[in-house]
C-alpha cells in the first residue's frame, strides 16, 4: 500500500489486443479491478464500451473475453491503455498518482494505426502528457464509457460521440 487508505500500487496485467491489420489504437487509463478479474478490457458489466462498440459496427455485444477479442480485430480495433502502472483507489482515474507508461512504439511500428484514440479525460491527459513527446502523435479524445458517466453521456449519445472511431476505419 502506498498513498491514501484504500490506494494501491497496481500493474497493468492485460496484453495488448493488436495486429499487423489494426488501423485504430483504444487506449483506456488501467484496467478496472473487475477487468483484471475478468482478464480483458472493460470488463464491468455496467461499462458502456462493447455496447457502443456494437452499436457503431451494427452488431451483438460478443459475451466472453475471446468473442471481444475477434470483434475488435475484425473490425481492426488495437486495445491497450496508457499506463503499465500507477496508485491507483480502485477505478477510480481521479486517484492515480505516479503513472508509469506503458510503451506502445510496438503496436505503432507493427500495425498501419491511422488515429490513437483515449476513452476519457484522464486517459487523454496521461495519453498527452506521458506518451505524445515519444509518439509524436495526438490522440483523440472520446467520452469516457464508464458506468459514472451515464448522466453526462445517455447510451445514444455516447455512440454519436464515438463515430470519429468508425470513421477513422472507413
Amino acid at each position: 500500500m502506498s498513498g491514501p487508505v484504500g490506494t494501491a500500487r497496481v500493474f497493468h496485467t492485460l496484453a495488448p489486443v493488436w495486429d499487423g491489420e489494426s488501423r485504430a489504437l483504444v487506449l483506456g487509463t488501467m484496467p478496472s479491478p473487475k477487468s483484471r478479474e475478468t482478464g480483458f478490457y472493460y470488463g464491468h458489466p455496467q461499462n458502456r464500451f462493447w455496447p457502443v462498440l456494437a452499436a457503431l459496427f451494427a452488431g451483438d455485444v460478443p459475451p466472453s473475453p475471446e468473442g471481444r477479442r475477434a470483434f475488435a480485430l475484425d473490425r481492426h480495433i488495437a486495445l491497450w491503455d496508457v499506463l503499465a502502472s500507477c496508485d491507483i483507489d480502485g477505478a477510480k482515474d481521479s486517484t492515480i498518482r505516479n503513472p508509469v507508461a506503458n510503451d506502445i512504439r510496438p503496436i505503432l511500428e507493427g500495425a498501419p494505426i491511422r488515429a490513437i484514440f483515449a476513452t476519457g479525460h484522464t486517459a487523454h491527459g496521461l495519453y498527452s502528457r506521458l506518451l505524445e513527446p515519444m509518439t509524436g502523435r495526438a490522440a483523440v479524445l472520446l467520452p469516457s464509457p464508464s458506468p459514472a458517466n451515464r448522466g453526462r453521456y445517455p447510451l445514444d449519445r455516447l455512440v454519436e460521440a464515438w463515430t470519429p472511431l468508425k470513421d477513422a476505419l472507413s
